[in-house]
């Protein structure tokens, strides 16, 4: 009788034993995960990494980085068509952001929109020399990846893939038409006066197609 009672009450010894560990082992495991686990703030560029690549929240991240960068840098239209035309190398190099198929370059413009033709309408400088001809892209399509590329602060190797990169162009493209050209009526903009800071690639000397970061109408 007296072993019988023995074991049964060793018994429950054994049990409460095994819960012990077994609570013990789970607590380990939580201080390890804790341990391992990175707080993130939502929106904050690492919550953009972990989460993939968000189109939309980079180009408005960007778009106030590429604004004041060419407005800083922003070269008189007249001016710098004088040194475009006088050695269009040079003048890339001084005034502009090496790229594969050419500079670009930061502008500011002050005249008078002339007429449009699809997304784009003529701009008319005075003083601008003879045969330079001048095109602002004014929505609502806004192509090339001329803003993307303005600052030389954006590059390919911080990017997944090519798909990424031009995603970028893009993103920074339709931020630019949220902050700047919503407020614009495209169709109304012929012979109103305004000064239009942006940038262009330099290609062809006498033909610029202006992307622009701001627009003040008169």
């Amino acid at each position: 009788m007296n072993t019988q009672t023995q074991y049964a009450t060793a018994k429950p010894t054994g049990s409460k034993l095994k819960i012990a560990v077994g609570i013990a082992a789970v607590v380990i495991v939580i201080g390890a995960i804790a341990a391992d686990t990175k707080v993130v703030q939502i929106g904050s560029a690492h919550d953009v990494r972990e989460q993939g690549f968000q189109p939309e929240t980079y180009g408005a991240q960007e778009f106030p980085k590429v604004l004041a960068d060419v407005s800083q840098r922003a070269v008189d239209a007249v001016t710098l068509a004088n040194a475009v035309l006088a050695d269009k190398k040079a003048a890339g190099e001084k005034y502009g952001v090496a790229t594969s198929t050419g500079p670009v370059v930061p502008v500011t413009l002050t005249g008078t929109f002339g007429d449009r033709k699809a997304n784009l309408n003529d701009f008319k400088v005075e003083g601008m020399p003879d045969g330079v001809t001048v095109r602002v892209q004014t929505g609502p399509a806004v192509n090339g990846t001329d803003l993307r590329d303005a600052t030389g602060k954006i590059a390919f190797g911080q990017f997944t893939n090519q798909i990424e990169y031009q995603d970028a162009g893009s993103a920074i493209n339709n931020e630019m038409k949220k902050t700047t050209l919503a407020s614009l009526d495209p169709e109304k903009l012929t012979g109103k006066t305004a000064t239009v800071v942006g940038v262009f690639k330099l290609i062809n000397p006498k033909n610029w197609l202006v992307t622009p970061v701001k627009v003040d109408v008169k």
